[in-house]
C-alpha cells in the first residue's frame, strides 16, 4: 500500500514529516464581492434614511464591483468554488433584495399590499434567476444571458428611482409605473429570452485606437447626467432581449441560449 495517505495526515516517514496544507480564500477577487455586498447594504441603509439617491449609486457602485471580480479572479488565476459561491450571495443582496427594498420604501409602500407583492416578485424572481444561472453554466451559450441578468434588472429597479429623485418627482405620482417596472424586470429574469452577455470581448486583444476615443466619449457623457444616462442604457439593455427573440423568430432560428453554441469545447454532444 502507498504511504502517501499516511503522510498526508502529518504521519513521520523516513524522518520526513508531512503536514496536510490547509486550504484558505484568494484575498483579491473576494474583495471585490464583498465591496459589492457593502454597495447593497449600503442602498438598504440609505434607503431607510430616505436617500434614495445615494441608495441608486450603492447599487450602480455594486455593479461595477461584480463585473469586475470574475475578470480579476480570472486574470490572476485565483477562480475558487467558494468565490463562486460568495458572488450569488453578494449579488442576491445586491440585486435582488436591495432594489425590492429600496423600491417598496421609496414608492411601493404607498400601494398597499400591491406594493410589497411587486417587491416580492421581483426578490423571488431575482433568486430563481441566481439558481437557474448556477445550475446552467455549463450548458448555455456563454455569448447570450438566459433571462435579464440581475445586475441590469437592479439598475432598471434603482435607475428608475434615481432619476426621478434627480427630477424631483414625487414618488406618489409614479408609484404604478414603479409597480410595472418592477414585475417586468422581475418576470423577464425568469424568461428564456437571450440578452448578449458581452463575454466574449476579450481585454487582452489590442483595438484600434479610435475604440479608446469612443470610450473616452462614453465616460464624458457619462458625468453630465449620470441617472439620465445610464438609466436609458440599460433600459435599451432591457428591451434588447425581446428584439434578439423576435428577430430570431422570423428568421426561424432557435431562441433558446441553451445548447446553441458550438464555440465552446465543453458543450461537444449538447447540440442536436
Amino acid at each position: 500500500m502507498s504511504d502517501v495517505p499516511e503522510l498526508q495526515q502529518g504521519t513521520q516517514e523516513a524522518g520526513v514529516v508531512v503536514r496536510k496544507r490547509r486550504k484558505g480564500i484568494y484575498i483579491l477577487p473576494n474583495l471585490f464581492t464583498l465591496g459589492g455586498l457593502f454597495g447593497g447594504f449600503y442602498a438598504i441603509v440609505m434607503a431607510m434614511n430616505g436617500r434614495y439617491d445615494l441608495a441608486a449609486i450603492g447599487i450602480f457602485s455594486a455593479m461595477v464591483l461584480d463585473s469586475l471580480d470574475g475578470r480579476v479572479a480570472r486574470m490572476t488565476n485565483t477562480q475558487s468554488a467558494f468565490g463562486e459561491q460568495m458572488d450569488s450571495l453578494a449579488d442576491m443582496v445586491s440585486f435582488g433584495a436591495a432594489p425590492a427594498l429600496v423600491a417598496y420604501e421609496w414608492a411601493l409602500r404607498g400601494l398597499g399590499r400591491w406594493g410589497w407583492v411587486a417587491a416580492f416578485v421581483y426578490c423571488a424572481c431575482a433568486a430563481l434567476r441566481l439558481a437557474r444561472f448556477n445550475v446552467n453554466t455549463g450548458v448555455v451559450d456563454k455569448r447570450y444571458f438566459q433571462g435579464l441578468p440581475s445586475p441590469a434588472a437592479a439598475a432598471l429597479v434603482t435607475g428608475f428611482i434615481w432619476i426621478m429623485t434627480e427630477w424631483g418627482v414625487d414618488p406618489a405620482v409614479v408609484a404604478w409605473p414603479m409597480f410595472a417596472l418592477a414585475l417586468y424586470a422581475g418576470l423577464t429574469m425568469v424568461s428564456n429570452v437571450p440578452f448578449y452577455s458581452f463575454k466574449d470581448l476579450s481585454m487582452k486583444k489590442s483595438v484600434p485606437f479610435a475604440v479608446v476615443i469612443l470610450i473616452v466619449l462614453g465616460i464624458a457623457v457619462v458625468t453630465i447626467d449620470p441617472a439620465t444616462v445610464l438609466f436609458g442604457v440599460f433600459v435599451v439593455y432591457g428591451l434588447s432581449g425581446y428584439g434578439v427573440y423576435a428577430w430570431r423568430k422570423l428568421k426561424g432560428e432557435p431562441v433558446s441560449v441553451i445548447s446553441t453554441s458550438t464555440d465552446e469545447p465543453d458543450e461537444r454532444g449538447l447540440h442536436h
